[in-house]
């Protein structure tokens, strides 16, 4: 991000630029966060008064970092994220009901501080969702949620985006766009400098032939801007999550899954992949977490996109990963 996006909450706000990325450490609260209705418009509001990540992850007197402040974030999304979904509150909860029950499996029930990114790979939803909670016992709350395509099957080499929870680590290094196109005018990772979020080779049902299990590389990476973003909502990747540019930037800006990555650096190590000028906070998280809602029509919230934009659909929209 160029120019400073910020919002106001609780009388503070994140800067979308500061000179050094600021990492605190984390601790435990006992108030709770409601939960909001996360905006359909997409143009960004007017930025508001500034402040740095480190000043917001800053501790009080006692030495605490209040983790309910991880809920500020909502409002940065609202404001720099373009293409978000309203997701109303019964699905928010179903939703983080559902995150529960994925990382319960994967003995992660008591998962907390963190943030961690849920995508629905639903043929009738194709979302993504940020959730946090502070506390084991508090209940998952939205961040927000954007449209994504996952993996389209009929055609060779086009896997199914599988299910479970993934570890976004520097075992498999991010890398960035290049922003050059494919055979087919395509810029499969989106405009240059995007953030790949590479999450290593996964065991993924083939969407073609007699089907079966095969290996993968699983991603989550923007799209080509000009031509296939505005048709994120319908499956049209052959695996990965493709995600929208804006969401890109936020991720990869405030650290939303680089806890191991801040990690490597607090150890002195440099990664060339993380921009200088990012703020990632006390709350960053490491999971991205793939489910299936199962439903059997489009609920309103996720509209698909419109005939216009599926009219320009060009030759060899799925061949973008």
């Amino acid at each position: 991000m160029s120019a400073a996006v910020c919002v106001m909450a609780c009388g503070v706000a994140f800067a979308a630029s500061a000179p050094k990325a600021a990492s605190v450490s984390k601790s435990a609260s006992a108030a709770k966060s409601a939960s909001a209705s996360r905006s359909t418009s997409r143009q960004p509001a007017h930025p508001l008064a500034v402040v740095y990540a480190s000043t917001v992850a800053a501790p009080d007197a006692a030495g605490v970092v209040d983790p309910h402040r991880a809920f500020m974030l909502r409002d940065v999304f609202d404001q720099s994220v373009t293409r978000r979904l309203k997701v109303p509150p019964a699905e928010q909860k179903a939703y983080a009901d559902r995150l529960q029950a994925a990382l319960g499996a994967h003995v992660l029930g008591d998962l907390s501080g963190e943030y961690v990114v849920l995508v629905d790979r639903n043929a009738n939803v194709q979302a993504l969702m940020i959730y946090f909670r502070a506390t084991p016992s508090d209940s998952w709350q939205i961040i927000g949620a954007s449209p994504v395509s996952t993996g389209r099957p009929g055609e060779y080499d086009h896997f199914i985006t599988p299910l479970g929870v993934f570890e976004h680590t520097p075992s498999n290094m991010d890398f960035r766009s290049e922003g050059t196109q494919n055979e087919n005018h395509i810029r499969g990772y989106g405009k240059r400098d995007m953030r790949i979020f590479d999450l290593g080779w996964a065991q993924g049902e083939r969407g073609w032939g007699k089907g079966g299990m095969s290996q993968m590389r699983f991603q989550m990476h923007a799209t080509d801007p000009d031509r296939l973003e505005s048709l994120l909502g319908i499956r049209h990747s052959k695996g990965c999550v493709r995600i929208p540019a804006s969401l890109n930037v936020f991720l990869d800006h405030y650290g939303i899954l680089d806890a191991e990555y801040a990690a490597l650096i607090e150890s002195g190590k440099s990664l060339w992949v993380l921009k200088s000028d990012r703020q990632i906070t006390p709350w960053a998280g490491r999971y991205i977490v793939v489910v299936d809602s199962e439903r059997k029509s489009r609920p309103a919230w996720a509209p698909a996109p419109g005939s216009k934009a599926r009219a320009k659909m060009p030759a060899g929209a799925d061949t973008g990963d």
